[in-house]
């Protein structure tokens, strides 16, 4: 029998193709248009969220300014995916290159993982708020602020690459479809033409046991923290709970799909696409509405924006 020759890690394979979400053009159609609001809505919710803080100066405060930076992640997070995402909704365009699918794949893990740690950041602004009040300007001045800023998105670049390296090290000489509406870890791992059970364990370490890890420590601080409100705050007790209520409600959105997703070998599972546009498209529209809704000061300085803005154009008319 005659001996075949090793496959070539160069890559031969130059695009993939994306099934996408369904094959149905009146579903398409739906979809699109769902989406598409629930993009517009993201993006202009999160940066008059952004505006808001910056232009208001009673929002100047450790808190606002970890939420401003929240609401631009949430902005980006979204902008990595969705955007492709009604492309092919309403394209015929069902193809993406090789090198696109694989930048996609690092800002998507870049941005998500810069997520991951900002929460753990602003955890700690609670922590603080809380069992140090009287320090708490102190302790959470702008350099300890702009420090969890860099420290969230260093975090999330080191995962990423992590996560890029790994892939690249795989060959890809043949199967180039994708059951899924963007590139991501697990579906495009599965196409190599390699064996890749060690590869895959090391990418569930990297992003699925890091999150069960992460989102353990987040419960628990957060339960430390509603204990030590619920004993020993007296005054804003009630502002303290909604605020703790707010962010645990944010990491539980942000956290559970993606487990779901990420702490598992990647086995196909009928619930994956929906789980995927929950927390690439949905959730970041989620974050901004549970922000605003449950936060009476952001109302109040979003009230005060809109009013600025509407009297500048009435001045401006006459």
């Amino acid at each position: 029998m005659e001996n075949q020759t090793p496959i070539n890690l160069t890559t031969t394979v130059t695009e993939f193709v994306l099934l996408g979400l369904t094959q149905s053009p009146e579903l398409e159609h739906f979809f699109f248009l769902a989406f598409f609001i629930v993009y517009v809505t993201t993006w202009l919710g999160n940066l008059t969220i952004i505006i808001t803080v910056i232009s208001d100066h009673r929002l100047h405060t450790p808190m606002y300014f970890l939420l401003a930076n929240l609401a631009f992640l949430d902005v980006s997070d979204s902008s990595v995916n969705t955007p492709r995402l009604l492309l092919c909704l309403l394209s015929k365009c069902k193809t993406i290159s090789f090198n696109d699918c694989l930048l996609q794949i690092f800002f998507f893990h870049f941005i998500g993982g810069a997520m991951v740690f900002f929460l753990v950041g602003m955890a700690v602004d609670r922590y603080v708020a809380i069992y140090k009040p009287l320090r708490y300007l102190i302790i959470m001045n702008q350099r300890a602020c702009v420090g969890i800023v860099v420290l969230a998105w260093l975090g999330g670049f080191a995962h990423s690459a992590v996560q890029i390296g790994l892939l690249l090290q795989l060959p890809f000489c043949g199967p180039n479809v994708l059951d899924n509406f963007y590139c991501d870890v697990p579906q495009v791992i599965k196409l190599a033409c390699t064996d890749t059970h060690v590869i895959e364990l090391q990418m569930v370490f990297n992003s699925g046991v890091l999150l069960l890890i992460v989102f353990t420590i987040l419960l628990i601080s957060y339960t430390i923290i509603l204990v030590q409100i619920r004993s020993h705050v007296t005054d804003g007790k009630r502002k303290a709970l909604s605020t703790c209520g707010t962010q645990i409600t944010v990491v539980c959105l942000i956290f559970i799909p993606t487990i779901f997703i990420y702490a598992r070998p990647f086995t196909k599972f009928a619930l994956d696409k929906v789980v995927s546009v929950i927390y690439t498209v949905i959730t970041p529209m989620l974050n901004l509405m549970i922000y605003t809704l449950r936060n009476a000061e952001m109302k109040k300085a979003i009230r005060r924006l809109m009013s600025r803005f509407l009297f500048s154009c009435r001045k401006l008319k006459t």
